[in-house]
């Protein structure tokens, strides 16, 4: 009945495909505040397709043409950050992790009992004397890039070291601290920074870097504020905020359960 249409499987897929690729860049490009951007980019397209395909409108559509033509580069331009994000998402797709897996030998555990206790103790303590603090915790999409962006030290983890690393004197403890198969990779690091419009005033600089690297990574982020001697957990881009040190806990039990089920 579809061949009658001039329509076929392969024609159906490949709608459900464009449809589903339109509808994570709108995702991605909605939370970066450029959401009225990317819908006039669409709006153009539609016009573009309906004066050069539809009404064949020659000298309309050839100035279009050439629009078009440069516009991609200026596209790649605006929304270089939302195009890094939507690779980042795809790699980080279920399917695309199972297949890694299948390539590559199984990495250290990097949250265990161990370290969840050492974790929790030492946000615990540096919520008591207002020491900020920025954790992350490197989970399927690797870390690497950021890391460099700070020393290197492949450290074990532990409480003392944690309250050290984030001491207001130490050189480091402006920075991002990355964990890493169950070590400290490096701390100091520069994280990206989310740029949402709707982020709470009360969120300084430490909480926006925390959204902005689970934004574009699966990692787990945890933010101690130096003002308010607060604890935040950040995950998938969102952020619970003013939790306590037992909250702290189940939810990096729940990380390590998750990652044993993987």
């Amino acid at each position: 009945m579809m061949e009658n249409f001039g329509i076929g499987i392969r024609d159906i897929v490949d709608i459900l495909l464009v449809a589903t690729v339109m509808y994570q860049l709108y995702r991605i490009v909605s939370k970066s505040g450029t959401g009225a951007i990317f819908n006039g980019v669409l709006a153009f397209i539609v016009l573009w397709i309906l004066i050069s395909q539809v009404f064949q409108m020659r000298l309309m559509g050839a100035i279009l043409d050439k629009v078009v033509n440069i516009g991609l580069f200026v596209i790649v331009i605006i929304f270089q950050d939302e195009i890094r994000r939507f690779l980042m998402s795809l790699g980080s797709n279920r399917t695309i992790k199972f297949l890694m897996r299948l390539f590559r030998s199984k990495d250290k555990e990097d949250v265990n009992d161990s370290t969840i206790t050492s974790l929790v103790l030492a946000s615990m303590n540096m919520t008591k004397t207002h020491t900020g603090a920025l954790i992350v915790l490197e989970n399927e999409i690797k870390l690497t890039q950021y890391a460099e962006t700070g020393e290197t030290l492949d450290a074990d983890i532990s409480t003392r070291l944690l309250e050290n690393i984030f001491f207001k004197n130490s050189p480091l403890h402006d920075g991002a601290m990355i964990i890493s198969g169950g070590r400290i990779k490096a701390a100091g690091c520069i994280l990206p920074v989310a740029q949402n419009q709707d982020i709470p005033k009360a969120f300084g600089l430490r909480h926006r870097a925390a959204l902005g690297i689970t934004q574009e990574t699966d990692a787990k982020v945890i933010v101690i504020s130096e003002e308010r001697g607060k604890i935040s957990f950040a995950n998938n881009g969102k952020i619970e905020a003013n939790i306590t040190p037992e909250r702290l806990q189940e939810l990096l039990i729940e990380t390590m359960r998750k990652k044993k089920k993987k």
